[in-house]
């Protein structure tokens, strides 16, 4: 449940809850962690999920117990997993789980090979899910353009702006009291006192200083990866959160950041305009991230299991 719990997940709402019984866990979404602002149809909450099956399938599979993997539509969208007893199959996508971060600040803008773009594409397959990753510069400057138009009409939507003000932990006082949300250390700035934070935010969250964070941290990048789904609904969402984790762990494995850009898919207008020029015709976009090499920054913090975990 430790690793499950480490996955990726929007705004570290850390939106699930395990129930365990013998030989069977079941991840069941957390609605009372849902952030309808930005994510208005609870998709990623359920790529969040997804993320935390995937974690959950390789920790289950290094430790000897082979995961089978149900949507459950009719129980709110919940995973089950059966676990068989098979022999421990180590990888370095579960020695990975630890050390992934989504890693919020300018990379050094150096080339990833070939042979590891295509190493971390080819983890990235899963059932019903597309990915496509852009490494040349002029299409790395148009998702640029999309990121920036989409701040920009987030960061003048007062619901959007309030949200992400109440998952934002200042101070690591207040980060280790809640474990949960956007911890400033790790996006590179300064631990201020909350009540400060709360009063300045507009400042240090203004729209223009979030676009051009944003357009540097995308010419830093060596590429951006795009993940889409078949269909638009919580089972392929799931699955576009195991793509999505698995990229991660092996782009971690291999040495590099990313970070989420999602702007292009949380506002409705602009993930149409963004599938015509992506040319996807009836596909949907899921999922955008870039990537590169970097620093590390502090990790984000976990809810203990204790909170997560239901028995049964």
């Amino acid at each position: 449940m430790r690793f499950a719990s480490l996955a990726a997940n929007g705004h570290n709402t850390q939106p699930w809850r395990f129930s365990l019984a013998p030989a069977q866990v079941r991840i069941m979404p957390d609605f009372s962690r849902r952030t309808p602002a930005v994510d208005p149809e609870d998709h990623h909450l359920y790529i969040s999920l997804g993320c935390a099956c995937e974690n959950l399938s390789l920790a289950a599979e290094a430790r000897g117990r082979q995961a089978e993997i149900a949507f459950l539509p009719e129980n709110s969208g919940s995973i089950r997993m059966d676990l068989a007893t098979s022999q421990p199959r180590p990888s370095v996508l579960f020695d990975a789980i630890p050390h992934r971060q989504c890693t919020r600040s300018e990379y050094s803008g150096a080339a990833v090979s070939p042979a590891d773009l295509s190493q971390v594409e080819a983890a990235a397959q899963v059932d019903g899910v597309g990915v496509i990753i852009l490494t040349e510069r002029a299409k790395l400057n148009s998702v640029r353009d999309f990121v920036v138009h989409g701040n920009s009409l987030q960061m003048d939507d007062k619901a959007f702006t309030a949200e992400l003000k109440d998952w934002i932990r200042f101070n690591p006082r207040e980060a280790l009291a809640k474990r949960d949300g956007l911890f400033s250390g790790c996006t590179g700035n300064p631990a201020i006192a909350t009540w400060m934070g709360e009063a300045l935010f507009p400042v240090i969250f203004g729209k223009k200083g979030e676009n051009d964070k944003y357009a540097k941290q995308i010419r830093s990048s060596s590429g951006v990866a795009i993940f889409t789904g078949a269909k638009a609904n919580p089972e392929h969402w799931t699955r576009g959160g195991r793509s999505v984790q698995r990229f991660a762990l092996q782009a971690t494995a291999l040495g590099m950041k990313y970070a989420v850009i999602n702007q292009p898919v949380e506002v409705a207008q602009i993930r149409t305009e963004f599938a015509k020029w992506l040319g996807l015709g009836a596909a949907r976009t899921d999922f955008v991230l870039r990537f590169g090499y970097g620093k590390p920054l502090p990790m984000s913090l976990r809810r203990s299991v204790a909170d997560i975990v239901v028995h049964v």
